[in-house]
Formats: structure tokens, C-alpha cells, sequence
């Protein structure tokens, strides 16, 4: 099992009485800095990526059903988003992870992963896949999965081999 950094504080709900500490919330998908983060992130991964290879889910593939989203905010500043997708059997995928770049190589990433793996594990996962471009763009992504134990792996559910994207994923513990 990989070496984590000392976790920052989180909590899960909105009230944090702890100056500095992250908050972890569930949801937020109305909240206009949630979505405007989102427009940003697929923006940038669109730009990022080929043609036809940005698998970046939008505000209406992020509401559905087999997906649970998450913010990341600090003193009322949103820091990052991520989601968890439910795939068939104990199979989950992470979905659009986004930190703003003022809150890169912080911890902040480091903490929503943290927290995307422990709700997977609640969930009964044994595997946590995600897709991630190959690009140059996406290095610094790749070096974070890479640091919580995640290896690169074959195209997983509805994805094909494609020279534009690095699938990876993390073996779990139910």
C-alpha cells in the first residue's frame, strides 16, 4: 500500500469551525462557482486533448444517478471538484477531477482522491478505474494517481485503446 502525505482536515458537511480547514461537500451541481469550475475543466481538457478523446463529463452526465460529485472549498473559495461513477459488479471510475491552479500541488488534489476512495471503498469497490489523457497537460494528473497506487491498465467498460488516453486503475480492499 502506498505512503499517503498526512491527510488535511476535512470534514463532509458544511460547517467547519477549524480556520484553514478544507470542506468536502456532497452535491453542489446548482451551485454557480461548482458549474463555472466545471465549464473551466472541460474546457481545458478539451483543448488538451484530440478530437473525439475528451471523456470529460458535462453538468448533465454528472446528475445522473450512478454518479455521486463532490467540491472542495476553503473559506468559502471552491478548490476542486471530482465525482465517482458506479460501473457494473464492484468496478467504479472516477470522473472530473479538477483542482483550480492556485490550489495545485497543495494537497488539495491529494485529499478529494483520498476521500473519492475511501466512498468507493463504503460502496463495496474492489476496483477504481479512471481515463486520463496522454498528453503532456495531463503529466502532473498521471503523477498524482501513480502517488495513491493506481497503475496503468487496459481500456475498462465502454472504452477503446486510444492513443490519446492512459487508462489506470487501484485495486481495493471491500
Amino acid at each position: 500500500m502506498p505512503e499517503y502525505p498526512p491527510p488535511l482536515t476535512a470534514t463532509t458537511h458544511s460547517a467547519s469551525s477549524e480556520p484553514g480547514a478544507i470542506d468536502i461537500r456532497s452535491g453542489g451541481l446548482d451551485d454557480p462557482p461548482v458549474r463555472e469550475l466545471l465549464q473551466t475543466h472541460l474546457r481545458q481538457a478539451r483543448a488538451e486533448t484530440a478530437r473525439g478523446s475528451a471523456h470529460a463529463l458535462d453538468l448533465q452526465g454528472l446528475q445522473a444517478p450512478d454518479i455521486d460529485f463532490w467540491s472542495v472549498w476553503r473559506n468559502g473559495e471552491l478548490l476542486a471538484i471530482g465525482a465517482l461513477k458506479r460501473l457494473p459488479d464492484d468496478h467504479f471510475e472516477i470522473k472530473s477531477m479538477h483542482t483550480i491552479g492556485a490550489s495545485r500541488r497543495t494537497g488539495i488534489a491529494s485529499a478529494l482522491l483520498r476521500h473519492i476512495i475511501d466512498a468507493a471503498r463504503r460502496r463495496g469497490a474492489r476496483r477504481l478505474s479512471l481515463e486520463t489523457g496522454s498528453w503532456s497537460y495531463f503529466d502532473p494528473a498521471r503523477a498524482l494517481y501513480r502517488k495513491h497506487g493506481f497503475v496503468e491498465c487496459e481500456p475498462f467498460a465502454d472504452y477503446v485503446p486510444d492513443p490519446n488516453s492512459i487508462f489506470m486503475m487501484l485495486a481495493l480492499d471491500a
